[in-house]
């Protein structure tokens, strides 16, 4: 049984090897202040952004990073999830599908009007998940960084 719930700060020692391995999975690596940013802003409740973390066999298997934003196409929020990783040993076990659909309940509850993410045109084993729980939008994606 798969347990999803809202992090907490206790479960800084089990989230860190996650959210490393999900960088190193897309080849990526910040320095540690983004990384203490992006942990404290979990628990400010000043801040847009949102985890949760699953649960299996006693252990935080899985974490989402989720946010909400406004658009200028509704009313309604927009919910962006950003990050997305199971541990490999508990991979093809529902846990990234769980946490989708945890996501979908709380952006429901938050009032969003979708929830919508990105992934490496690469990650194909991701890709045939979210073919199931979500339609591809089409749109491509482009960016210019400023720093």
């Amino acid at each position: 049984m798969i347990e999803i719930r809202p992090i907490t700060e206790s479960d800084g020692a089990a989230w860190e090897p996650l959210w490393q391995a999900y960088l190193t999975f897309y080849q990526s690596s910040l320095p540690p202040e983004v990384t203490d940013a992006t942990w404290r802003r979990f628990f400010d409740p000043a801040e847009p952004i949102n985890a949760l973390v699953a649960v299996l066999d006693g252990r935080i298997v899985g974490i989402v990073h989720y946010l909400y934003h406004r658009s200028t196409w509704t009313t309604a929020d927009y919910c962006y999830l950003q990050d997305l990783f199971t541990a490999e040993e508990a991979r093809g076990r529902g846990v990234a599908r769980a946490l989708i659909e945890a996501v979908y309940e709380k952006a429901k509850a938050h009032g969003a009007a979708r929830v919508y993410w990105l992934t490496h045109e690469s990650n194909t084993t991701a890709q045939a998940l979210y073919d199931k729980v979500a339609a591809r939008s089409g749109f491509i994606q482009y960016r210019h960084l400023l720093g």
